[in-house]
């Protein structure tokens, strides 16, 4: 097995999620979901419709974020990707920022994060929502998210299509089981473990007794982000791209 970089387990990783789907939108700043949507592409014989925000050769879309939303509300778009200044145990995120003191709340904030946009929408109806944050820290993955920008779950009289499917860190895989809410730990990436994984995290997750090693990338995969799937990204993010194809080189 060829030698890979971070950046190239966590694209094949997130890449084999999106086996067998038909349609993949990719939000703003999201280089390793959007090169694992493109990779995946490839892996499909162009079977896989891909839609990166921003972009103007890889996008279907002419009306910005509103027909993202639209095509979403029809069922229309099988996977989506969110992340958060904050996650928790239960699959909420936090987009918003940390309140200034205890007892106090929005707007008055010590840390201020972008804004949760339309993600709760997306949230609620995209069926395979995966939750990436490369970061994997207990400030990241906390008990509780500050401020919910959007929820995990629902009550089960409320209509939704979509949810949590996956959280993808720079540490492990886990999967999310909506009936008992909650993560479990499906596989830890390679030169890490499960302890540093539990010192890492602020929330309480299940786990198998041995936990699998999170599988390496195959030499075509890795063949394909150096050269095409680098290329196509670099005309978003021209300096993840020249860091794939440095890979190529080394």
């Amino acid at each position: 097995m060829a030698a890979f970089s971070p950046d190239e387990l966590l694209i094949c990783t997130i890449a084999r999620m999106l086996e067998g789907l038909g349609h993949v939108a990719v939000g703003a700043s999201s280089p390793i979901p959007g090169a694992a949507a493109l990779l995946a592409r490839a892996r499909s014989g162009g079977r896989l419709r891909v839609s990166l925000l921003g972009s103007e050769e890889h996008n279907f879309f002419t009306d910005g974020g509103r027909e993202l939303f639209d095509c979403a509300a029809q069922g229309r778009i099988d996977a989506f990707f969110l992340g958060g200044g904050q996650i928790d145990g239960e699959a909420n995120i936090n987009l918003v920022g940390i309140p200034a003191s205890a007892g106090t709340g929005y707007p008055r904030m010590s840390v201020r994060w972008p804004g949760s946009f339309g993600a709760a929408q997306l949230y609620f109806l995209v069926p395979r929502v995966i939750l990436f944050r490369e970061e994997h820290s207990a400030r990241v993955l906390v008990p509780r998210v500050d401020f919910v920008s959007a929820p995990g779950t629902s009550a089960d009289n409320v209509y939704r299509p979509g949810g949590p499917y996956a959280l993808v860190t720079g540490l492990c895989v886990f999967d999310f089981d909506r009936k008992r809410r909650r993560f479990r730990l499906a596989s830890v990436h390679p030169g890490h473990g499960i302890d540093e994984v539990r010192a890492n995290t602020g929330f309480v997750f299940d786990a198998p007794d041995a936990v699998p090693a999170t599988a390496p990338p195959d030499a075509e995969s890795l063949a394909l982000i150096r050269a095409s799937v680098g290329r196509e990204i670099a005309e978003i993010y021209p300096q993840f791209g020249s860091r794939l194809a440095a890979s190529a080189a080394d």
